[in-house]
């Protein structure tokens, strides 16, 4: 896939497209408006996937750069699945300049083991310390509130 182009550049991503896919495609973030996916790329760093300029994959990390980190939005277009790409976003992952050092790298998958145990993901190491606040439904509330 000498064609496909993987690039940090904000300024290529297609917000509009990412924000489709989430909203309409994901099983994670349907509902979500287009402020806060513009919000949220705005304040990570962002990977994208190109094949001829359209964009067909993209992934997000959350950091401070320097301690922490959280991958999340990993999308890879379903007519553009089986091709490589999310392996070609996971290894610009692990090359990114800005996450070399970080202590605690985390992510959340319900079906991608396999691929992320190849970038030395594991399970938690501490399950027992971690704690969150969890709400799956926050963005069909918000639309609700909103509407």
């Amino acid at each position: 896939m000498d064609k496909l182009v993987v690039s940090d550049d904000k300024a290529l991503l297609d917000q509009h497209r990412i924000y489709d896919f989430l909203t309409h495609q994901s099983t994670w973030a349907m509902g979500i408006s287009l402020s806060v996916v513009q919000k949220s790329i705005q304040h990570s760093i962002c990977i994208g996937a190109y094949l001829d300029g359209l964009q067909v994959g993209f992934c997000r990390v959350i950091t401070d750069q320097a301690t922490f980190a959280n991958l999340v939005d990993v999308m890879v277009w379903p007519e553009y699945r089986g091709m490589g790409i999310s392996h070609r976003l996971m290894e610009a992952v692990s090359e990114h300049p800005a996450l070399q050092g970080v202590r605690r790298f985390t992510l959340a998958t319900s079906d991608a083991h396999g691929l992320y145990q190849k970038y030395g993901f594991t399970a938690l190491h501490k399950p027992q310390t971690f704690m969150e606040i969890y709400r799956p439904d926050i963005y069909q509330r918000d639309t609700r509130e909103t509407a």
